[in-house]
């Protein structure tokens, strides 16, 4: 079955946003290394939470500069984490990603 770019786009920004909250990948190469996405569709994914209303939001790290921190999950919104969290795999699976560590 084909998956839509619409709903490959949605999966993409629940799944990033999942492992932003987990701690799994709280950076862009972490993100990049657990979903083996472009580093730019990261970025982009990153950027587009905003429009799910998820508050994504940069923290310097304490005394670093250049950008060196981690992103963390503010507000979901609308969105149920839960729900990302017990279907994180399928999420993944259907993106053609790694399963979840």
């Amino acid at each position: 079955m084909s998956i839509s770019k619409t709903r490959t786009s949605f999966y993409r920004r629940l799944y990033v946003a999942h492992l932003i909250d987990g701690g799994r990948a709280s950076s862009v190469p972490a993100i990049v290394e657990a979903t083996g996405m472009p580093r730019r569709t990261a970025q982009d994914t990153l950027a587009a939470l905003a429009e799910l209303d998820i508050r994504c939001e940069f923290e310097q790290a304490a005394g670093e500069r250049h950008r060196i921190g981690r992103y963390v999950i503010r507000d979901w919104g609308p969105i149920a984490p839960d729900w990302v969290a017990r279907h994180a795999e399928e999420l993944a699976r259907t993106l053609g990603y790694p399963p979840p560590p």
